[in-house]
């Protein structure tokens, strides 16, 4: 399991794009993905919505439990993947690509946020 480089990783196994005009790209892991199993529905924020760094922003269930979805950064919801909504799978099937979540305009973006090589050392993937 490889984790791009070009991405920024949370401790609560959120990654995060580094921002094209001030919005950036919100998935989870493929650790992630891979220790919650099938996703089988996702419950996203809703475009328009503040969400706040490190605080609970959706769900993800999957066939083996229910996992809070966090937000890496403080922001604005600016768009939301209705293709996971309508295929959990995505999140499994490509974490870091058709399976990103949301989209944030950034306000705030926490200083512990990790490199991809600190992510691997903290994950252990």
């Amino acid at each position: 399991m490889s984790n791009p480089q070009q991405l920024r990783y949370s401790k609560e196994h959120e990654w995060l794009s580094g921002a094209e005009d001030g919005v950036s790209t919100v998935g989870i892991t493929e650790h992630a993905a891979n220790a919650l199993g099938d996703v089988v529905y996702v419950q996203l924020p809703e475009v328009g919505a503040t969400v706040a760094a490190g605080e609970t922003c959706g769900e993800l269930e999957s066939t083996k439990s229910v996992s809070d979805l966090y937000s890496p950064v403080s922001g604005e919801v600016t768009e939301v993947n209705e293709d996971v909504s309508n295929d959990p799978s995505l999140v499994n099937s490509a974490p870091f690509e058709g399976g990103w979540l949301f989209k944030v305009r950034v306000a705030e973006e926490p200083g512990d946020l990790l490199s991809a090589d600190e992510y691997t050392a903290f994950s252990g993937s």
